[in-house]
């Protein structure tokens, strides 16, 4: 995953973030973020904030990219934690990032969450487009149980998986990756300690999960 996404950050990062251009402009990069965050991040805030102050809250990001949505992100919450397996795509982010003071970037192993500071608790957790190039299963169960580490009790995890169960993955292909069903998921959930309280998308390319930690 690290060899793969540096290769892909260093020919073109934000084409594969977001694949709809292969030209994207600082302005339209950052504010295709905004676009996203605005519309799976605002309109539900009642299950992200949970009647907190979104400016006093801890949020930790699986699959920062190059800091499109961690941007986004840093508009609202009080204190964005952001981790991704590719060095590369990390110093691009951080560099977009440089003027950001509540933004923390960690370039973490592809497996677990150990690099983000244990003693900080989160108030929500959030990954979009991520696990959907993961081509094993456990390791996005690894990632979920590790999101729930790091989570306070009652906080939401809302993240994406491939969806499309009918097709065909190799465990080594690092962009198509490994796909959910809707029970598969729901089974993930409660073996990492989280409560499936919704799910939207289910045998489609983005399907959403949102898990309450117990």
């Amino acid at each position: 995953m690290q060899r793969d996404w540096d290769a892909r950050a260093l020919e073109n990062a934000r084409h594969y973030v977001a694949t709809g251009r292969t030209d994207w402009s600082d302005e339209d990069f950052f504010a295709s973020g905004d676009r996203a965050v605005s519309e799976d991040v605002l309109t539900d805030m009642t299950n992200i904030c949970q009647g907190r102050d979104p400016k006093r809250m801890r949020v930790l990001e699986i699959g920062c990219g190059a800091g499109r949505i961690t941007r986004a992100l840093s508009n609202i919450f009080g204190e964005i934690h952001a981790v991704d397996v590719s060095g590369e795509m990390v110093r691009l982010a951080r560099a977009a990032l440089a003027d950001r003071p509540n933004v923390f970037l960690y370039q973490n192993n592809g497996e677990d969450l150990t690099v983000v500071p244990a003693d900080a608790l989160f108030d929500f957790a959030y990954s979009t487009i991520v696990f959907q190039h993961i081509p094993s299963r456990e390791v996005i169960e690894n990632y979920v149980r590790e999101a729930g580490r790091l989570l306070r009790r009652g906080a939401l995890f809302k993240f994406q998986v491939q969806g499309e169960t009918r097709l065909a993955t190799d465990p080594d292909d690092t962009w198509l990756g490994v796909p959910f069903s809707d029970q598969e998921a729901v089974e993930v959930a409660y073996r990492a300690g989280f409560e499936p309280r919704y799910r939207h998308g289910a045998g489609e390319q983005y399907f959403w999960l949102w898990f309450f930690k117990k």
